[in-house]
């Protein structure tokens, strides 16, 4: 009896654990979109580079504003940016990747240069070259960071997908004579899901990285926004006098990121099937 892996039936999982603080962000971020305790844009010069206090737990900003209502209220484009540019990658790279691995030939061969040429370029460099060319805004960084991640999703998807064409049910659906939609949407994309879904709950964390880095230089959403990367690049200058104004934002990116890694890893752990029976005796 192997205890590699054994878990203790009071220890909570990986997936609960980071779905508990995921669910806590997630909830707390769409609360102040509608709801803070401050207007997070309102200045209030009296009351500027103010140090935590009673009434303002994470103090206040170089404008008097509140930085816990500010951090509150700009956590959904955080998140937006995270999961739009994922859904972008998706929507773009799952059926190219499908493409690739079903008809093979020129088609691949156009389509898998395409994405080693993406793929060469650094994340930050390729955000940069498509935001440089148009206004900064967040819906261009969900955008530019979606297309940095078309490329990786691509080679996932045609790569599972060449594995499954593999398999004896698939050979079944070509020998019925069913065409390549039908054999693709209903033979090889339901059972390539599970490694797409792990890949995605893990390049979330990279995502949302990236898009804070973007508004960090100014290519994301532009003030009087409170996006988490934007706060930190703003509050740099007070580094020294008042630190919380980058540490309460560059806490909660980080709480975030933790959150949808442990997320992630969790459901690695479930739908691997080579890491799901560690546990098992």
């Amino acid at each position: 009896m192997s205890v590699v892996g054994l878990r203790s039936p009071h220890t909570p999982s990986t997936l609960l654990l980071g779905g508990t603080f995921l669910a806590v962000i997630v909830v707390a971020c769409l609360v102040g979109i509608w709801f803070t305790p401050y207007d997070p844009t309102a200045f209030a010069v009296r009351l500027r580079l103010q140090p935590p206090t009673v009434l303002h737990p994470f103090g206040t900003d170089e404008f008097g504003r509140d930085v816990l209502s500010r951090v509150l209220a700009g956590g959904h484009l955080s998140l937006a940016t995270g999961f739009g540019a994922m859904a972008i990658s998706l929507l773009f790279g799952v059926p190219l990747g499908l493409i690739a691995a079903f008809h093979g030939g020129i088609l691949q061969e156009v389509i898998m240069r395409m994405v080693d040429l993406l793929i060469s370029l650094p994340p930050v460099l390729l955000g940069l070259l498509v935001l440089a060319v148009t206004p900064p805004g967040l819906a261009k960084t969900i955008a530019a960071v979606g297309l940095v991640y078309v490329p990786i999703m691509v080679r996932l998807t045609r790569a599972v997908a060449l594995s499954l064409l593999e398999e004896d049910f698939v050979q079944a659906a070509r020998a019925r004579g069913e065409g390549a939609l039908p054999i693709l949407w209903h033979e090889i994309l339901p059972n390539a899901w599970p490694p797409i879904i792990v890949e995605c709950g893990l390049r979330v964390t990279f995502a949302i990285l990236l898009g804070s880095a973007l508004s960090f230089l100014g290519l994301g959403p532009q003030p009087p926004a409170s996006e988490w990367g934007l706060m930190i690049a703003e509050g740099r200058e007070f580094l020294t006098q008042a630190p919380w104004i980058c540490l309460a934002p560059g806490l909660s990116l980080c709480v975030l990121l933790v959150s949808v890694n442990l997320v992630g890893e969790g459901l690695r752990e479930k739908l691997d099937p080579h890491l799901s029976g560690r546990g098992d005796a």
